[in-house]
C-alpha cells in the first residue's frame, strides 16, 4: 500500500477529483493549507494598501492506495493539476505498513477499499 500526499492549487481540485473519480478513487481527505516555495510571496492589495502574501493558499490531497493503482494516480495529478506556472505544487509517495478499519477490525489493503 503506499499514501500519495498532492499539494495543488484550490482551482484545479475539481478536474483533479473528477479524474480520480474515474480511477475509481472515491476516498481521500482534503485539507485547506497555505505555504510558500519557489513562487515566494506576491503583492496584493487590500483597501488601497499594498502588501506582500508570505504564503499561497494550496489544497492538500492524501489518499492510501494499492500499490498498483499509484501510476494512474500520479498520471492523472500530473495531467489536470498542471497550469505550467511556478507553484503547481507536489506530489509525495511513501510506504504505507499497515491499514486496519476500526469498525470492522479488517486489516491490509481490505481496509482502505
Amino acid at each position: 500500500m503506499k499514501k500519495i500526499e498532492a499539494i495543488i492549487r484550490p482551482e484545479v481540485f475539481v478536474a483533479v477529483r473528477e479524474g480520480l473519480a474515474e480511477q475509481g478513487i472515491d476516498g481521500l481527505s482534503i485539507y485547506e493549507i497555505a505555504g510558500c516555495g519557489r513562487q515566494e510571496g506576491r503583492t496584493a492589495l487590500f483597501r488601497g494598501n499594498s502588501y506582500t502574501m508570505e504564503f499561497s493558499p494550496k489544497l492538500k490531497l492524501e489518499m492510501v492506495v494499492e500499490d498498483a493503482m499509484v501510476p494512474a494516480i500520479v498520471d492523472v495529478i500530473l495531467q489536470e493539476a498542471s497550469t505550467g506556472e511556478v507553484g503547481d505544487g507536489k506530489i509525495f509517495i511513501s510506504t504505507i505498513e499497515q491499514a486496519i478499519r476500526i469498525r470492522t477490525k479488517e486489516v491490509g489493503s481490505v481496509a482502505i477499499n
